[in-house]
């Protein structure tokens, strides 16, 4: 029997750990062939989840995980939710010009009354349910809205209204669905609806009090020493996780408020420590909203959308087109959001999890109230996600263009470090089109820039102050070319994680881990030029004239020929490809011309210029 058992046991861990193998590759995956093709990673995210659970049958997170997989899935959005509550700094806010303020005290009841009635009138839901369900439906959430914004070019002040939104209307719509469901449990008691908002009114304080002292304990024992490095990040988790806990205890759903507070609150109070972390949890976020979706989308069962009908189809065609418009226009009429930001903000606002993950939870307790409608908000609620994925997943890039409110067209190059070489180079690149800003804390070395109308920005790029000055969006790469390496190096180090280390370069000598006099290859930006000159290579070179040189390829002039066509001295400086990308040759990475691309070089003075080489 013993044997028996034991073998029993190591099948279903075995079935467990090839599950949670299944639901990372697909998820990943996913995520991988969304970054390749520009598909939304949402849509891609639930389709493998679909075609892993129900069509193929590999994965069935119910069976495998059991009683588990809901608060493993509610503790995974708690920890969603609080690393966006970690990005929502209060510079970011004043921004929006109070359109986050309308859309969360304005909009979030309108569009619970708006729903409502969409439910009741086209869903055919009865009164209760509908006010319910609509109240759910306030929710979007940042488990699909931030994917979406990562990979669409939406201007700043639209992506910082819908990630505003997102973020704070979670909680808010979890919310919404414990007061109408305790009000329609207790009214069968005697209880009368000003009692239950009451006393969820106390709760939420609470909750919000909770997520608020937690943040200011860890902001107190963090810069103080009392946590060390290697466990800052360890007892982040387990604090976020306890307040998720520890406040649904005391009213159930009200975690999500906890955790978003706490969330904000450390992000607004400048702790060097969470900067520290700050890849750590983004990893850890993009890994859960990966698992998430799919766990989601493989826990669908096609019986559900069996008992779709007519009706539900013209629901989702009211919800996102007209109860969604509505209640963002009615909440910022009159406010100083342009009407094409208004327009963008009103058609996206997809669903995700948690409006499934509540709606399935409300549906057994509404079943137990003896409503007979409860059964039916699991189908409408797989329905309103996978169409507002679809729907909102595709049509957020052509719309944004459409209304135009995408950021910078063509991103273009950030120049640290205002030098004759870097002028140079930044001329040249004008004169191809691509946009270039250079940036310094000297107001006089920019002063050449400016006379060439070449974009400057005057201040410390390291300084907290440029995140809200400048626009990193608008740069698909960075070459730090100040006369100080180890400056190049931390400019390099600071900004790898947003831009991208290959995408991040620098003036220095291509370092040597092994020498101990030479800073490791691990924080440097990659060395510009194949050869990785240093700062006082170009130094030198810029005393004897060195110039910028544009080699145009072409079927009749190669790559081959360009080479060929280099003084024994001269390097090929970086690839400007026809679409417009940027590559730059250095230590590491060659990038191979095609006809059409543009290579500029640095060559010696003095020469004679080759056919398809211009000064």
């Amino acid at each position: 029997m013993t044997d028996a058992f034991r073998a029993v046991y190591y099948v279903a861990m075995q079935q467990q750990a090839l599950s949670i193998a299944l639901i990372g590759i697909l998820g990943i995956g996913a995520q991988w062939i969304a970054w390749r093709t520009g598909w939304p990673a949402i849509a891609l995210m639930l389709a493998a989840g679909v075609i892993g659970g129900p069509v193929l049958g590999l994965i069935h997170p119910h069976a495998v995980f059991g009683d588990l997989l809901e608060p493993m899935v509610s503790v995974a959005v708690a920890l969603i939710l609080f690393e966006g509550g970690l990005s929502l700094n209060f510079r970011e806010l004043r921004k929006t010009d109070g359109a986050v303020i309308r859309l969360v005290l304005l909009g979030s009841p309108i569009g619970w009354v708006l729903g409502s009635l969409a439910c009741y009138y086209v869903a055919g839901l009865v009164w209760p349910v509908a006010i319910l369900f609509a109240g759910i439906l306030v929710v979007t959430g940042p488990t699909v809205v931030l994917p979406l914004l990562r990979q669409s070019n939406v201007a700043a002040r639209p992506r910082a209204i819908l990630k505003w939104e997102a973020i704070v209307n979670d909680p808010t719509g979890a919310l919404l669905g414990v007061v109408t469901y305790e009000y329609l449990r207790r009214s069968g008691e005697g209880g009368t609806l000003a009692s239950v908002i009451l006393s969820l009114l106390a709760a939420a304080v609470i909750a919000g009090l909770i997520g608020w002292l937690a943040a200011r304990a860890l902001g107190w024992l963090f810069p103080r020493g009392h946590v060390p490095e290697y466990l800052k990040a360890p007892v982040l988790l387990v604090s976020v996780i306890s307040v998720f806990v520890g406040s649904n205890m005391i009213q159930q759903e009200t975690g999500l408020l906890a955790v978003t507070v706490m969330g904000i609150a450390l992000a607004n109070m400048r702790l060097d420590s969470l900067r520290d972390i700050q890849p750590f949890k983004e990893n850890v976020t993009v890994l859960l909203i990966s698992g998430v979706f799919v766990i989601l989308s493989a826990s669908l069962d096609l019986n559900v959308l069996r008992q779709f009908e007519w009706r539900f189809l013209a629901f989702l065609l009211a919800l996102l087109f007209l109860v969604r418009p509505a209640t963002v226009l009615l909440s910022l009429a009159f406010s100083p959001v342009p009407w094409n930001e208004r327009l963008l903000v009103a058609w996206i606002a997809p669903r995700g999890i948690v409006a499934v993950a509540i709606s399935g939870l409300f549906a057994l307790r509404l079943d137990r109230l003896g409503y007979s409608d409860g059964s039916i908000l699991v189908t409408l609620s797989f329905s309103v996600v996978v169409a507002t994925i679809l729907f909102h997943g595709f049509s957020i890039k052509p719309v944004a263009r459409l209304l135009k409110v995408t950021g910078a067209s063509e991103r273009g190059l950030l120049i640290v470090g205002a030098t004759p070489f870097s002028l140079g180079m930044a001329a040249q690149l004008r004169l191809l089109d691509v946009p270039v800003t250079i940036a310094d804390t000297s107001w006089q070395r920019l002063a050449p820039a400016r006379h060439q109308g070449i974009p400057t920005y005057h201040g410390e790029i390291l300084s907290e102050a440029t995140e809200e000055r400048l626009d990193l969006t608008r740069f698909q790469v960075l070459a730090a070319t100040t006369d100080n390496e180890a400056y190049n190096t931390l400019v390099c180090n600071e900004f790898a994680p947003e831009i991208g280390r290959d995408n991040v370069h620098q003036l220095g000598d291509a370092s040597d881990d092994d020498d101990p006099r030479t800073l490791p290859e691990s924080l440097r930006g990659r060395a510009l030029f194949a050869s990785g000159h240093g700062v006082e290579d170009i130094m030198q070179r810029e005393e004897q004239g060195w110039q910028f040189r544009k080699t145009r390829i072409s079927e009749q002039f190669d790559y081959d020929a360009a080479r060929a066509s280099l003084p024994e001295d001269g390097d090929m400086l970086l690839l400007l490809r026809k679409n417009g990308a940027l590559r730059f040759f250095t230590h590491a990475s060659r990038p191979t011309p095609q006809p059409g691309d543009t290579i500029l070089s640095y060559v010696p003075p003095s020469r004679k210029r080759p056919k398809g080489e211009e000064e």
